[in-house]
């Protein structure tokens, strides 16, 4: 049996080689600032310029917008391979891909035209507001309110509100902001709108002192009466929240892509650790306690590698079960990733603890993953709810 014959199972040779030439760039270029980004608590701007020389700045962006229109497999690759240096810098692609990802989904061919095509010059990064002081699981709670700026069909908008947890905000130039405009009617009443970092009234809190992933910039982002064109809206109103869901189907994945990357750059450093670091007389890998702790972490990383590259299948297609496989890889490959870390730090022992060695602060890094774009406990909700409706694909 020739196994070639079988490429559902194996990476093509195109995203074999995406994954050498992101990782040679994370090698030499993010690997080597990641401690020092996290202990001085910066943005990582030598993965964000190396990021944009090479076109994995936003590598979702379609050719037609400017972008190198790479698939959900090749972007899942990407952010993978950053997270295995750095999980704050994979935050640069991931979160581009979140924040205008709705844009994508369903703005206007102008809209898309202008803020895509500024994405993929490079032109700033861009986050999405979602997430709010009392709207956090409970999405749907929004108190950021947009109203008509005048009548009729070219009215503009005047937002008003405060959306919190918002990565990157303040290095970003664009943003998604989810806002009521009609609060009657719960999530059908939310829309969606693009707002430029320079737009009147848009302000920043200071960054939130974090566990991990201190890298990346985590704000408040406060709207005094911005006012925003009324071709700034995205697709049609009271679709927000919809719009906001179907992002989330396809980003998830990019969360377990990170969680598979930061596993598998915690295994990588403990295998050579544990292969030169002696006790009794010979290696600490050669002790067969180590070695059934070895094969678990290996084990389960390729349980969640696999279930993210299916689930990145699925994005590609748009394949009805996309829900259910999302939330999957993404709840199931971040617990991997807490489990992995840990058991490095511990395979490490004393030094594991320390801020001399790499592996705690992949642990730190790794719990978010189990926290953001939808917390471990509401993907089980998600999946036992496709699970009782039938949506999921026989294989």
């Amino acid at each position: 049996m020739n196994v070639n014959e079988y490429p559902l199972f194996a990476l093509s040779r195109e995203h074999q080689e995406i994954r050498r030439v992101i990782r040679e760039i994370c090698d030499d270029k993010i690997a080597p600032a990641a401690a020092a980004v996290d202990e001085e608590a910066r943005y990582p701007q030598e993965a964000h310029d190396a990021l944009l020389a090479s076109d994995f700045f936003a590598p979702h962006v379609p050719e037609a917008y400017g972008g190198v229109g790479a698939d959900a497999l090749a972007t899942v690759l990407v952010i993978e391979e950053i997270a295995r240096a750095d999980v704050s810098a994979s935050l640069i692609p991931a979160v581009n891909k979140l924040g205008s990802l709705p844009v994508q989904i369903a703005g206007s061919e102008e809209l898309k035209r202008k803020y895509l095509g500024a994405l993929a010059a490079g032109e700033g990064g861009f986050s999405y507001c979602l997430s709010e002081p009392d709207a956090g699981s409970d999405a749907a709670a929004q108190k950021t309110r947009a109203v008509r700026d005048g009548a009729g069909p070219d009215a503009g908008w005047v937002l008003n509100g405060t959306k919190r947890w918002i990565t990157n905000a303040g290095a970003s130039q664009f943003y998604t902001v989810l806002a009521v405009t009609d609060p009657e009617k719960r999530s059908r009443g939310i829309s969606a709108f693009v707002v430029e970092k320079s737009d009147e009234g848009v302000s920043f809190g200071a960054p939130e002192k974090k566990l991990g992933i201190k890298g990346s910039p985590t704000r408040e982002v406060y709207f005094d009466n911005v006012h925003i064109p009324a071709d700034r809206l995205i697709g049609e109103e009271g679709r927000g929240f919809e719009y906001a869901m179907k992002t989330l189907d396809h980003t998830r994945i990019t969360i377990a892509a990170q969680a598979v990357g930061v596993a598998q750059g915690a295994l990588d450093y403990a295998l050579g650790y544990v292969q030169e670091r002696q006790q009794f007389g010979k290696p600490i890998a050669s002790f067969q306690g180590i070695e059934f702790m070895l094969a678990d972490m290996g084990m389960k990383v390729e349980a969640a590698r696999q279930m993210t590259y299916a689930a990145a299948g699925r994005s590609e297609r748009g394949d009805a079960d996309l829900t259910f496989f999302g939330a999957a890889a993404k709840c199931f490959a971040s617990d991997v990733a807490m489990e992995v870390t840990t058991n490095a730090v511990q395979l490490l022992g004393g030094y594991g603890y320390t801020r001399d060695y790499p592996v705690e602060r992949m642990m730190r890094d790794a719990k978010i993953t189990q926290i953001y774009e939808g917390t471990n406990q509401v993907q089980r909700i998600v999946m036992a709810r496709q699970l009782l409706a039938g949506v999921q694909s026989n294989i």
